[in-house]
């Protein structure tokens, strides 16, 4: 079959990325196996790679059930726009891929500034160790709600397949940036997420945290304040804190789940606090007993500041 770029955009698009991409990623991730192995680099372990297979397993397997609902509430939405593209103009095209990185980067940050997301989202930064396996440690219930972040876009005018066929495609470039093997990209840095900056965004380091959103383009977070450059004097951490007890899949699965509903059945603390424990920041807590990302860092700040500079 020849290959056309524009069949990536309509109905089959979806499988025929995954299925370009599946054997490149094989041999990608074998390569680097085998860079980690010789070079003793220490980059992958059995159990890892086994619970991201399970997770992409899962999550590919949910989104598959739900395609017919999630597109059909995409295409409600898209008859339904507000305008008309022409799609033969090149800022048609421009503007789906623009979009869906911006659209995905929102996603991205409700997904770690509320805790009832959080706990879909966390499977992704639950690996202590960063390849690019690890970029198929998917969230696996995001299926059920991702496609809400992108109908705004069909109501727009732009068309369904078109989205997420650029959402695909982004996806196949999100995975590659999971490696330590690239240390910098140059120029490159200052427009594209790249593995230096995701590196920081999968570190548990207090400085680190929630911070570069994006999948493709790091422009929105230099726009709205949720960037940060790797930082030589700050080794990244990978993993989360607390550690959870096991890494098996199923306990990292409803690692924070399990968290949540621990806080949430309290007795007396009334039903406004048991929603505030589900879709406030983690770490909150009623009166300001608990502590959130944005609390830690203050007191990072703090202590930098405060710190006795150096002969």
């Amino acid at each position: 079959m020849d290959f056309n770029f524009y069949n990536l955009f309509e109905e089959s698009g979806l499988g025929l990325i995954y299925l370009y991409s599946s054997p490149f990623f094989a041999l990608l991730i074998f390569a680097e196996m085998l860079f980690s192995h010789f070079g003793k680099k220490n980059l992958y372990t059995k159990n890892d790679i086994f619970v991201n297979v399970t997770f992409a397993v899962f999550n590919f397997a949910l989104d598959f059930i739900m395609k017919s609902f999630a597109f059909g509430v995409m295409f409600f939405f898209f008859q339904h726009r507000i305008f008309s593209w022409n799609t033969h103009i090149w800022y048609y095209w421009a503007a789906v891929f623009l979009l869906q990185d911006f659209a995905y980067y929102l996603l991205h940050v409700v997904d770690h500034k509320s805790r009832f997301f959080w706990s879909v989202h966390i499977t992704h930064h639950s690996s202590e160790y960063y390849n690019i396996s690890t970029g198929f440690r998917s969230p696996v219930f995001q299926p059920l709600y991702r496609y809400l972040y992108f109908s705004p876009l069909a109501f727009l005018g732009f068309n369904p397949w078109h989205i997420m066929g650029a959402y695909a495609l982004f996806q196949v470039y999100g995975t590659l940036v999971h490696t330590q093997s690239i240390k910098s990209m140059g120029i490159l840095e200052w427009v594209l997420v790249t593995p230096s900056h995701h590196r920081v965004h999968h570190a548990r380091n207090i400085k680190y945290l929630d911070k570069n959103m994006g999948m493709a383009l790091i422009i929105w977070d230099r726009m709205f304040g949720t960037f940060q450059k790797e930082e030589p004097e700050i080794p990244v951490k990978f993993g989360i804190y607390p550690k959870p007890k096991s890494d098996g899949a199923f306990e990292l699965l409803f690692y924070e789940w399990k968290k949540m509903w621990q806080d949430i059945k309290q007795p007396n603390i009334g039903w406004q606090n048991r929603l505030k424990y589900m879709f406030y920041a983690p770490g909150w807590k009623p009166n300001g007993q608990g502590k959130t990302v944005k609390d830690y860092q203050r007191e990072y700040e703090l202590k930098q500041i405060n710190m006795p500079k150096q002969p």
